[in-house]
């Protein structure tokens, strides 16, 4: 074979199988990028000195997190479960987990959108004319009661919020069903002697403001004003 016609050869399967790897890289299937997590679930580390305090609940005390440890910096170390607590059934099972081996001073803990939504068969959020309620009132009552008496074991003084309102519209919950999990949280709350923190109230006093529409989450201004109502609650029970 003539050298020049060999050359051409071999330029010609060096590119074929150039060609055929980066045709395999594209047809590779691609890993999913990590989702970043949410710098509210992060550990905290402890400034040595100041008091603890164990936030617990769903994606609304999520929201508040870290605008109440920006509102108690320097008066507390502001923790919480790295999850969204979900309902009582999972409070129930997963508690003795969130508290951990450490000392409280104060526990601020809210369960009741979760326990209150319609789900189907499956677990699945689905309509209130398509499903069952996750959690019924009564056992929602006694789920709080385990609740309540197992962190009063902690020593830490308690503080419940009440579950915010539920707006017309909102696809897996019936509104304003919070008002029964609410009637039926304060009566625990009343028996066990537990401060209460109504943001409930305080939501429905600004006539939602700072809630989403047709949705039970709020804005980041909404979040912001939660946490002024928790951060001040804490603040009183820490004697601050």
């Amino acid at each position: 074979m003539p050298a020049w016609l060999y050359s051409i050869a071999v330029a010609f399967v060096l590119a074929a199988g150039l060609s055929a790897g980066q045709d395999g890289k594209k047809d590779a299937p691609k890993t999913p990028p990590k989702k970043a997590p949410q710098p509210a679930l992060a550990p905290v580390v402890d400034v040595p000195g100041l008091p603890r305090v164990l936030l617990i609940g769903d994606s609304i005390s999520i929201g508040y997190t870290l605008p109440v440890r920006e509102k108690l910096k320097a008066v507390a170390n502001v923790h919480r479960p790295p999850t969204n607590c979900g309902p009582t059934t999972r409070g129930v099972a997963q508690l003795d987990g969130w508290l951990g081996d450490g000392r409280w001073d104060v526990i601020h803990f809210n369960f009741g959108l979760h326990d209150l939504k319609f789900v189907d068969d499956k677990g699945q959020n689905t309509s209130p004319d398509k499903g069952k309620v996750q959690v019924p009132v009564e056992e929602y009552r006694k789920n709080l009661d385990a609740l309540v008496g197992r962190m009063k074991k902690t020593g830490a003084k308690l503080i419940f919020a009440t579950t915010t309102p539920v707006p017309e519209k909102e696809p897996a919950r019936r509104a304003d069903a919070d008002r029964a999990y609410n009637a039926a949280a304060r009566e625990v709350m009343a028996r066990h002697g537990v401060a209460v923190n109504d943001l409930d109230a305080f939501v429905r006093g600004r006539k939602g403001e700072g809630q989403l529409p047709n949705n039970v989450h709020f804005t980041p201004d909404g979040y912001t004003a939660l946490a002024g109502q928790v951060a001040a609650e804490v603040r009183k029970a820490l004697g601050r």
